[in-house]
């Protein structure tokens, strides 16, 4: 019963091993006179054009496109040092180190983020209803959110975040 157990919150984030390349956009702000798949909400807005100018073809396509890096692959989900974890896209502090937990998914998980800094929206994409997270500043995708797992954390959730959407900074 028990390895049943430990095996189940790994199963529920399966569906995030395929995502497309681009979907719609969760915002409803007025369309600009560029077509732009960037969800912005905060003070560091920008065009695709310049999200594609600065960050890598891999960052624009989870950052602004909402894709998802291979499990297991990130440069993240092991480091164990002090520091900050930033937005890749604009700089803006997301999570501390302390809030970071092993929990055997693939991607780096966080029990909680830096107050304000992260968003929540509904996400319906693969007929089933998760919470979307990105940057409050810029907009930029970093992953889900998962709850009730039974992860010894104070939140009992799990930011499964993709390590390209962030960006290091030791303490």
């Amino acid at each position: 019963m028990t390895a049943l157990r430990n095996t189940l919150p790994r199963m529920r984030f399966l569906s995030n091993l395929i995502r497309p390349k681009s979907s719609a956009p969760l915002s409803t702000s007025a369309p600009t006179s560029e077509p732009s798949t960037t969800m912005t909400e905060g003070s560091k807005q920008k065009p695709d054009s310049e999200w594609r100018a600065i960050l890598s073809p891999e960052q624009f396509r989870i950052l602004r496109q909402k894709g998802t890096e291979r499990a297991g692959t990130g440069e993240y989900e092991h480091n164990k040092e002090p520091g900050v974890y930033s937005c890749a896209g604009c700089g803006t502090p997301l999570y501390k180190s302390d809030t970071k937990f092993s929990s055997g998914c693939g991607w780096p998980a966080f029990f909680d983020a830096v107050p304000g800094a992260v968003s929540r929206h509904e996400d319906k994409s693969f007929g089933v209803t998760r919470t979307e997270i990105t940057c409050t500043a810029c907009g930029g995708h970093l992953g889900h959110i998962f709850k009730g797992e039974g992860f010894p954390t104070p939140t009992d959730e799990r930011h499964c975040v993709n390590s390209v959407s962030l960006k290091f900074h030791e303490e």
